[in-house]
């Protein structure tokens, strides 16, 4: 199983903001932004820190895909 990211970004989109915006919001980094974009694995605090940020949950930001072979 992996992790894909792209309720994030489509969220982003619908607040109008930009992924500078959500590293200046959440107190995330720029690294851990592109840590994101790749769907790498990230600490559940980060995605806390997203989820207060967009007063959102971790359902509305990620979801469980099946792994690509």
């Amino acid at each position: 199983m992996a992790v894909s990211y792209k309720k994030l970004w489509k969220l982003l989109i619908d607040k109008d903001m930009k992924k500078k915006d959500l590293s200046e919001k959440a107190k995330i980094s720029n690294y851990t932004i592109r840590k994101l974009m790749r769907g790498d694995n990230v600490t559940t605090d980060v995605l806390v820190k997203i989820c207060t940020a967009l007063e959102c949950t971790m359902d509305d930001i990620m979801e469980i895909v099946p792994k690509e072979e």
